[in-house]
């Protein structure tokens, strides 16, 4: 891969606040999608059959999960 996808923007997964957290995941989510299929085009053209797949659009909001998860620990459940 020539264009370097910065996986971790700020290389923290330190946030202010549980809010900021959940976007991060959401960003970092994302992503991985584009680390994993690095064309536009098909990434394109595949958004149109998770959309209407009720199985793939819950492994998203896993997917989601899981990374807020990560983050959440990293920021002590904002304690």
């Amino acid at each position: 891969m020539s264009d370097q996808i910065t996986l971790v923007p700020g290389n923290t997964l330190l946030t202010a606040t549980p809010e900021e957290g959940r976007q991060l995941a959401i960003k970092l989510s994302r992503l991985i999608i584009k680390a994993t299929q690095p064309d536009d085009a098909i990434r394109g053209q595949l958004r149109g059959v998770y959309a209407n797949d009720a199985a793939m659009l819950i492994a998203a909001g896993q997917t989601v999960a899981i990374e807020f998860a990560t983050i959440a620990a990293a920021n002590n459940y904002w304690r």
